[in-house]
């Protein structure tokens, strides 16, 4: 049984700021200003509610206003078990079994109740996934106006906030690496939407019009599987689109056009670039690749190949490198002066933001891996394993756990910040396995 529990202190009136309309927020950095938010809880102290979501899905909870988004994809056969764990002895993708229904639902953020759900496709699933994976592992985005929930290998659709139907695209099924379907999630920005296919066959990266589902552009990339989803990148010089992907980080004009690319990350590619008040963050740290796992600090301005070459660990336009920082899945975090990144095996690391320079690295945390991405308030970072244990970590250079919070259920998702509230979405076990235990996600 899949849940959604909500973290709250108070439940207040929305503002502006109180929105989180994807995938780590409005600019992607995981981060929010709001005092009010708990430090601590569990299962009796600072929950407001719980519900629970219809069939599967690792997509992240967005939250427009007083509205809660999620996706999720219902079978009339069992499902996958879910199960924690890297699985290097399990990495080959099975044909997940029966008919499928893809869903987007909406909730009350003050109360838990559903409002609407709507499901845009129906039927079997040709293809394979990662049994660490789902059929609705994408985060939907909003732009306030529309929802824009996307489904992989089987579709794309857009609905207005009362649920109401605008456009749906049926989409191709695509091989994937080792069958281990997809995962990156949809961007908007000024009307415009942006979707990215990294696989076997033939990758790409298109723009639509997100008030119609018209294709403006489509860019073909010379890439195989990825699961980064595209950062749009505001900086001072211009506006850009980054995708990170194994064989180079490419960045891409509002038209399409290619700006710039770096070769250097690791054979398995998932955390999202995001960007700090200096530098562009790329990374990528896949745990069976021993060679290349980097974080790099990009600067504004950049063209053409600015690849790092031999030894070095920066150039004209990388302010810095860690060459064996990267992550595998969790996505880095910046809070004021500090970098924070997150390991699947359970460790800590903190770096300069500015410089790289390491200020504590690889602190254990504890419990099971991690492959939610870290979020921060408070002056705290917060990192939830797959236990469904979140420690709290005190912001700056010295390593400290403050709280650890457990609430039941296996948690892979990252959790949605809005106003007062943190969105925790968790995933019960469906089976009495030894290998599976009640947890939340």
């Amino acid at each position: 049984m899949r849940t959604l529990l909500i973290l709250a202190l108070l439940v207040s009136p929305a503002f502006a700021d109180d929105h989180w309309p994807s995938f780590r927020g409005a600019d992607r950095a995981g981060v929010s200003s709001h005092a009010r938010l708990p430090l601590t809880w569990d299962a009796k102290n600072n929950l407001a509610w719980k519900v629970d979501l219809p069939g599967s899905g690792w997509s992240s909870p967005i939250v427009w206003g007083r509205r809660v988004f999620v996706t999720a994809a219902v079978s009339d056969a069992k499902p996958f078990d879910a199960r924690k764990g890297l699985y290097i002895t399990d990495l080959q993708g099975k044909a997940p079994p029966g008919e499928w229904t893809w869903t987007l639902l909406c909730y009350d953020l003050d109360s838990g109740k559903e409002l609407w759900r709507q499901s845009p496709f129906q039927g079997k699933f040709a293809g394979t996934i990662h049994i660490k994976n789902s059929l609705a592992s994408e985060t939907p985005a909003t732009d306030g106006q529309r929802i824009y929930a996307y489904f992989g290998n089987v579709g794309l659709a857009c609905y207005d906030l009362d649920g109401k139907l605008l456009w749906k695209q049926p989409r191709s099924l695509h091989k994937t690496q080792m069958g281990w379907g997809t995962g990156a999630s949809p961007v908007v920005h000024e009307g415009k939407l942006f979707v990215i296919n990294d696989n076997e066959d033939k990758s790409y990266l298109e723009c639509l019009d997100g008030r119609t589902g018209n294709q403006l552009w489509r860019v073909d990339r010379d890439e195989t599987s990825n699961w980064a989803t595209p950062f749009v990148w505001v900086n001072p010089m211009r506006t850009e689109i980054v995708t990170a992907g194994k064989g180079k980080v490419r960045s891409y004009s509002l038209d399409g056009k290619l700006l710039w690319q770096l070769k250097g990350m690791s054979i398995v590619t998932i955390p999202t670039p995001f960007a700090t008040k200096d530098h562009l963050i790329v990374a990528s740290g896949y745990v069976l690749d021993p060679f290349i796992k980097p974080v790099y600090a990009i600067l504004p301005g950049a063209t053409g190949d600015i690849s790092l070459k031999g030894d070095e660990t920066s150039n004209k336009f990388i302010a810095w490198c860690q060459k064996q920082a990267g992550p595998y899945h969790p996505t880095p975090l910046v809070v004021g002066d500090y970098l924070y990144v997150l390991y699947d095996r359970s460790f800590l690391s903190c770096y300069e933001a500015k410089t790289g320079k390491p200020v504590y690295e690889r602190k254990r945390l504890g419990g099971s891996g991690f492959t939610a991405s870290p979020w921060a308030y408070g002056g705290h970072i917060f990192c939830l394993n797959e236990d469904g244990t979140t420690f709290a970590v005190k912001a700056g250079p010295m390593f400290e756990v403050t709280s650890k919070n457990a609430l039941d259920g296996m948690a892979l998702a990252t959790p949605a910040l809005a106003g007062d509230s943190t969105l925790l979405p968790s995933e019960r076990s469906r089976s009495a396995s030894p290998n599976i235990r009640e947890v939340a996600e």
